[in-house]
């Protein structure tokens, strides 16, 4: 579990490690709002708590442009970590195939690295793919790629605590928290069922029809 560190306007950052958070107190780079009892650092001179929640004193400002990179993170986050050609989820994936980034409209014919054209693909369909368009080799998406909501996808990717969630309604209100807890409920849901249909297709290959 890792600390919440907030803006000096209270907006929440990122999750740092909790050794990066006490440095920052004890350098008053950041003050503590929320600490585990529990959890206690000793240095030389001090004892500490361990921060779940710190504010830094001078406020960062962060562009929108870093806002609106895409990431393979909150690109695989925003498509549920699932293959948008086959549908098949991470957890589903064998030996060596794994999730990437496919660009619908390929690089090499225009296309360019924006929300709108690029989308997350299992190594064996973004293989199949190569260059080409998804209509040329019979190829279909699962759903339209789009920019997502930043707040909830940057916040969606990361496991906070109930308290450290209070802060994040905070600065952004209820619906984005409710919002989050959804997209949690939903990977969680979804995760489960890749693990059910793996097991179900290793116990009876046969079944497939291809």
């Amino acid at each position: 579990m890792g600390c919440l560190a907030l803006n000096a306007s209270f907006e929440p950052l990122t999750i740092l490690p909790i050794e990066r958070a006490l440095r920052l107190v004890i350098d008053r780079k950041a003050e503590v709002l929320e600490a585990d009892d529990a959890r206690i650092f000793r240095s030389e001179r001090d004892r500490m708590a361990a921060p779940l929640v710190i504010r830094l004193k001078k406020f960062i400002h962060v562009p929108r442009r870093f806002r609106r990179q895409v990431t393979n993170t909150f690109l695989f986050a925003r498509d549920a970590y699932r293959c948008q050609y086959c549908g098949r989820h991470k957890a589903t994936l064998r030996g060596r195939e794994f999730l990437t980034r496919d660009h619908v409209t390929p690089v090499s014919r225009g296309g360019d690295n924006s929300w709108d054209n690029v989308v997350t693909a299992c190594s064996v369909c973004n293989n199949r793919k190569a260059s080409h368009l998804p209509e040329e080799c019979g190829m279909h998406l699962d759903k339209q790629p789009h920019e997502p909501n930043y707040v909830e996808l940057v916040w969606a990717v990361r496991r906070v605590t109930e308290v450290q969630a209070k802060y994040i309604a905070m600065f952004y209100g209820e619906e984005i928290l409710e919002a989050l807890r959804k997209h949690a409920h939903e990977a969680e849901r979804k995760e489960h069922h890749g693990h059910e249909d793996h097991h179900h297709h290793e116990r009876a290959p046969l079944t497939l029809v291809t």
